[in-house]
Order: structure tokens, then C-alpha cells, then sequence
């Protein structure tokens, strides 16, 4: 019986690990703080939802910009490189899209915030599994 709890909590932990948290990351852009949000962590090849959310200088969501996520991964031996767009919408204060990884491996992502015509970015690396 000993046995059997045990490996139901080994079973329990497992699972919780695997649907954790989000993938998050917070980051400045210039006079902005932007949290990035990815539904998978780690995460994976094919379709992820990327929610970025932007506060101004004074704590207040800004919702009023262009968000686009440049994402690509470099050419290797063998291989060009891989160079995508997805544009966000506005959803709720955040801005969403879906980004498709084609493959597993390092990525790099970047979040293009244009506002009252200027533009600020955000770049950030993801290990696709």
C-alpha cells in the first residue's frame, strides 16, 4: 500500500510539472514595461498563443499601439534561415497572436510596439521543444 501512495504522488508531481506555468518574460522598451506570455512552457513545435501585455511609464495599459512578433531562427548547416511575422491584436487589454515554431530548437522573438509613431522593441530567445 506504502508502495502505491507513493508512486500516486510521484504520478501527481509529474503531472503538475507538466502543465506548468506559462512561459513569461518582463522586459523594458524604452518608457514601456512588457510582460510576454507564451500558453507552453517550454515552448513547442507548431502553434503557441503569445499574449503581450504594455504598461506605460505610469503603470497604465496602453492600448492603443501596433504590436507585431517578428520570430526566426538563424540559418544552420544544411538549412536557410527561418524568418516569420505574426500581428496582435487587441484582446482585453493584451495583445495576442498565434506563432507557429516549424521546428524544435532556439528561436529568436521580437515584439515591435509602434506607438504615436515611434517604434520600441522587445527581443527575447525561447529553446522550442
Amino acid at each position: 500500500m506504502k508502495r502505491l501512495v507513493i508512486a500516486f504522488t510521484i504520478l501527481l508531481v509529474a503531472a503538475g510539472l507538466a502543465y506548468a506555468k506559462n512561459y513569461e518574460m518582463t522586459k523594458k522598451a524604452g518608457e514601456y514595461t512588457v510582460l510576454v506570455t507564451i500558453d507552453k512552457n517550454p515552448p513547442v513545435t507548431g502553434k503557441n498563443n503569445v499574449a503581450v501585455g504594455i504598461k506605460d511609464a505610469a503603470g497604465k495599459d496602453v492600448i492603443d499601439a501596433t504590436v507585431a512578433i517578428d520570430y526566426g531562427m538563424p540559418a544552420m548547416p544544411g538549412m536557410p534561415a527561418m524568418n516569420y511575422k505574426a500581428d496582435a491584436r487587441l484582446k482585453d487589454k493584451r495583445y495576442v497572436a498565434t506563432v507557429d515554431f516549424s521546428m524544435s530548437g532556439p528561436w529568436s522573438v521580437s515584439v515591435k510596439i509602434t506607438r504615436v509613431g515611434k517604434t520600441q522593441s522587445v527581443k527575447l530567445n525561447v529553446d522550442v521543444k
